[in-house]
């Protein structure tokens, strides 16, 4: 046992050395293959007469006439020209290239490479073992906690614009919601429960409705009926609001179904104007059930206290849920940034700033609109008004497009109301980005900003939206390389027409220049190697 177990360490160290040996040899391949193919061409000059070959192109280049080179530089900058633009719509769809997608995904693998999205070296122990990533919660996708009502609210801006503001995926991701969250023990389904759980998996909304009616005709005191015509059939906040106090009557000691709609509910006294009743409803649910903290109703209640302007409650919900041991949002980041800000902005300058310096509360102020921006790097040009909104989607990705689209929709009307605090807000955002280190495999507040979150943004965010992509993508090279081709074969085209007998020479000059290493090569080769040997390997 001991001899089986001590040779397989040195078994693999050899094999190590083996892949690593390849892995190097390949950086000399190109080199020995170029110097191959320069002594086949020498070796073989006189058997396949190459001299008469080339003195044959070159007459028939010189009898061409300067439409042929016009016609070849044209068409040559039009192939890459639609290059190009195939191109770059590629990067603007998926991200990346196209030509370097195909490049690591079929040419590395036989070139011995490996995928360049390992994580091997950036985490390792000391012992060299490589380390699992820290599984970091911003990839996870979340319910929004103040998504809109889809028949009082999505469908009447699809009345409006003809835009569907939901994507399919966002829709789908609900459905699992509600079935999950109102279906309940699947081994015990009433026959009315059975007909909602084919209903929240509907596509079509009016086949959703019809099985909600289909439902309620079974049995009258099915809850879950009443929450989906509240939430599809509603066309107004006030009907809607009808429906959910119904389902609320007969929704019995089911939990999820009773926290779900105690919170519409909340949420309908919101829009409808009565936000201490919403308060009040919120802060009971919250007491009520306090484990269920991952709904994030405390979130809805910062919201409804910044509307009431009652920013020491503000404050003090702030002090228990913007804790360290807690998931981060942007509506707790930001929040606590405009409350920072609103006490030094009314009387802030940035010209009298950069003669005195920062006070201790800008300060402060400046670092916790720092601390905001690193963890949602999207949201000021939301706020700040350089991008448009857009409804917010049903759920968001922390730290993503879909969170700050979501957060600004609903919390710009707060900071407009505090005076300064988007000027302070413009002045500041920025050198954010200067703290943050770069590369971003490390973060300075909080966890290295995510990759997934381009990706699900897209997935949540209708079309229509240009997505913020953050850190911003620089070009890749092949579009870089495909829009110098293109420009540099037009202007030889347009020389060429304009100019054909000056082209013509530098054309000549330009090929003579290039084959005089080649030409050199082979005299040195001549003067090195005896004749004798030479006529030997021609006849082998």
């Amino acid at each position: 046992m001991e001899d089986s177990t001590g040779s397989n360490p040195q078994s693999l160290g050899f094999t190590e050395k083996l892949k690593s040996w390849l892995s190097w040899s390949w950086t000399y391949v190109c080199f020995i293959w170029f110097g191959m193919v320069l002594i086949m061409i020498y070796v073989l000059w006189s058997p396949l007469k190459l001299q008469e070959t080339l003195t044959s192109a070159s007459v028939f280049l010189n009898t061409l006439t300067p439409k042929f080179y016009v016609a070849l530089t044209g068409t040559s900058s039009l192939i890459s020209g639609l290059i190009l633009i195939f191109e770059w719509w590629y990067f603007r769809k998926y991200g990346t290239s196209f030509i370097e997608q195909v490049s690591v995904s079929h040419l590395r693998p036989l070139l011995g490479g490996v995928e360049s999205s390992s994580t091997t070296g950036l985490f390792s122990s000391v012992n060299g073992e490589a380390e699992p990533r820290p599984s970091v919660s911003e990839c996870k996708v979340w319910r929004n906690p103040l998504n809109l009502f889809r028949g009082a609210e999505y469908n009447r801006y699809t009345w409006v614009t003809g835009k569907e503001p939901l994507t399919y995926y966002d829709m789908n991701l609900s459905a699992q919601d509600h079935q999950t969250f109102f279906t309940g023990d699947t081994q015990q389904l009433r026959p009315e429960d059975a007909v909602m759980q084919k209903a929240w998996r509907e596509r079509n909304p009016q086949a959703r409705i019809r099985a909600a009616y289909q439902a309620i005709e079974m049995n009258h005191d099915c809850a879950a009926a009443y929450v989906l015509l509240a939430e599809e059939e509603a066309t107004t906040i006030t009907e809607a609001e009808r429906l959910f106090k119904k389902a609320l009557s007969i929704a019995g000691k089911d939990i999820n179904l009773l926290v779900y709609i105690k919170r519409r509910l909340a949420m309908c006294a919101r829009k409808l104007g009565r936000i201490k009743e919403a308060v009040k409803m919120m802060r009971d649910l919250m007491k009520e059930f306090p484990l269920l903290g991952m709904l994030n109703i405390h979130e809805n209640l910062l919201e409804a206290l910044l509307e009431l302007q009652a920013y020491a409650d503000v404050q003090a919900v702030l002090a228990k849920y913007d804790d360290i041991s807690l998931p981060k949002s942007a509506t707790i980041c930001y929040t606590s940034a405009l409350l920072k800000a609103r006490a030094v902005s009314d009387k802030f300058s940035p010209e009298a700033a950069s003669r005195r310096g920062l006070s201790t509360a800008e300060m402060n102020a400046v670092e916790a609109i720092h601390r905001a921006v690193e963890f949602n790097p999207h949201v000021p040009k939301y706020l700040l008004e350089m991008k448009s909104l857009i409804l917010p989607p049903e759920h968001i990705l922390k730290r993503g497009d879909s969170e700050a689209v979501a957060y600004a929709f609903f919390h710009l009307q707060h900071w407009k109301r505090a005076e300064g605090a988007l000027n302070l807000l413009h002045c500041t955002w920025e050198g954010t980005f200067r703290i943050i280190p770069y590369p971003l495999e490390k973060g300075h507040l909080f966890y290295p900003y995510p990759g997934c979150t381009e990706t699900a943004d897209r997935e949540l965010l209708p079309s229509f939206h240009e997505v913020s992509v953050y850190p911003k993508k620089e070009l890749p090279f092949f579009i870089l390389f495909t829009a110098g081709l293109c420009s540099f074969t037009a202007i030889l085209a347009m020389l060429t027409h304009q100019f054909p007998e000056l082209m013509g020479v530098f054309a000549k000059a330009f090929f003579s220049t290039l084959f005089a290493p080649l030409g050199f090569f082979a005299d040195k080769m001549e003067s090195f190697m005896p004749s004798s040997f030479w006529h030997q390997l021609t006849r082998i």
